[in-house]
């Protein structure tokens, strides 16, 4: 009886170690501003235009965002453009049928030439 029990405990230390030496720790999301700029993947948070956000993105909502390109912020914080809409030089515009933006952002049709359907000149 007291063999069997050492060997539950045993056993189930061994399990639980083995458990436990699989599990690294997780790295922290949370980067310095001075490494965040040379690194895209890092955590934006942001509170107020406080600077870490860098030229080309503001701050909406604690979070940098470029308000050129963001469908969420287009143009403006907690601007959302509509389901059919893509920001683009932030404004919601309607990829499918603007001659500015046919089928993209910036692919403008030439001149009379229409935008259906993302393509120019469609017939």
């Amino acid at each position: 009886m007291e063999l069997t029990k050492i060997i539950i405990t045993v056993a189930l230390s061994f399990t639980i170690t083995m458990a436990m030496a699989d599990q690294s720790p997780l790295p922290s999301t949370r980067v310095s501003r001075f490494l965040q700029a040379n690194n895209p993947r890092a955590a934006n948070h942001c509170k107020n235009n406080e600077g870490i956000c860098g030229a080309t993105s503001t701050c909406c909502n604690n979070k940098c965002v470029d308000l050129v390109t963001d469908s969420n912020n287009c143009g403006a914080c907690h601007n959302k453009c509509k389901y059919t809409e893509v920001c683009c030089r932030g404004e919601c515009v309607n990829v499918s049928f603007d001659k500015r933006h046919c089928g993209g952002c910036n692919h403008r049709c030439a001149p009379n030439e229409f935008c259906v359907y993302g393509m120019c000149n469609y017939s």
